[in-house]
């Protein structure tokens, strides 16, 4: 059977109009041309911190909002959400994803969710002199990073999962503008476009 993937980006904030077209094409660099992936199917979600921190409280029971969480659909356990901690201090309580990066295939499938935080991107992008589009993709990659099987639950674990995300971000910073994920067009724009260009369905790969 053809492989076919599915890339789904669902835009639920406010806080900033995000080009999403651009980013459905860095997700996509991402998953084919970095990982060598055939077949995946991902959604993506832009989310405020009012539904972040709701969800931080109901699938890790921590306080207060976050900036990323991943979901593996693909793992023989059930879902287990990942969590991204501060560049600043160890993460606490997070719960690795399924998965295991040794043994899963370059070509093999990849199934989950990433749910990131536009509200925590802009915070992060000033504590640490970034921009929070170059944050948004960060949180990207380490969602992705997730379910390819790497974790960040072991401080020997979480520098190898920190270099290969570094190393993943650079290379997608040379092929695409970052920049240009702030859309030019509104929130209320962008909230609308989101909802036509949510779902994409690739046909056979060759």
């Amino acid at each position: 059977m053809p492989a076919v993937s599915e890339l789904i980006l669902l835009n639920r904030q406010r806080t900033r109009a995000v080009n999403l077209p651009l980013l459905r094409r860095i997700a996509h660099l991402l998953l084919r041309e970095r990982f060598g992936l055939n077949a995946y199917a991902l959604g993506v979600h832009l989310v405020g911190a009012p539904e972040m921190s709701r969800m931080n409280r109901q699938f890790l029971n921590h306080d207060g909002c976050t900036d990323v969480l991943t979901f593996d659909h693909g793992g023989p356990a059930a879902p287990l959400p990942s969590r991204r901690g501060s560049r600043s201090r160890s993460p606490t309580g997070e719960l690795p994803s399924c998965g295991n990066a040794e043994t899963e295939s370059t070509t093999g499938g990849l199934h989950g969710e990433i749910f990131i935080c536009v509200d925590t991107a802009l915070a992060q992008a000033r504590q640490f002199r970034s921009t929070w589009q170059s944050e948004l993709v960060r949180y990207l990659v380490h969602g992705a990073l997730h379910l390819r099987g790497y974790d960040d639950v072991q401080p020997s674990a979480r520098r190898v999962m920190k270099r290969e995300e570094n190393r993943l971000l650079r290379l997608l910073s040379r092929q695409m503008s970052f920049k240009r994920l702030h859309s030019v067009r509104g929130a209320s724009s962008a909230r609308r476009e989101s909802k036509s260009l949510s779902l994409e369905q690739i046909g056979p790969q060759t």
